[in-house]
């Protein structure tokens, strides 16, 4: 993920808490967090040139990589504690 990129997620999802702060993604409709992310991706639409579906399009694939360096990293940090309990 460059630079850039990881600033355009943590802009998306800064604004994500700011206009949903106490929603669970998990129980909520997508099509009503669509609705609410809408303004802050048309703005990076307009900025980059890009239109509301490639901004979206590229917010999800961003969103699926970090979940998954976060898995892994949490991965990581159980495997080091595991390793250090056999110690």
């Amino acid at each position: 993920m460059t630079t850039e990129q990881r600033e355009m997620l943590k802009r998306i999802n800064d604004y994500a808490n700011e206009v949903m702060p106490d929603i669970d993604p998990q129980k909520t409709p997508i099509s009503y967090q669509l609705d609410k992310l809408t303004p802050i991706m048309k703005k990076i639409g307009e900025e980059q040139d890009k239109s509301l579906s490639d901004v979206f399009i590229e917010y999800m694939d961003l969103a699926s990589e970090f979940a998954m360096e976060m898995e892994n990293k949490l991965q990581e940090s159980l495997k080091d504690i595991e390793d250090d309990d056999k110690k």
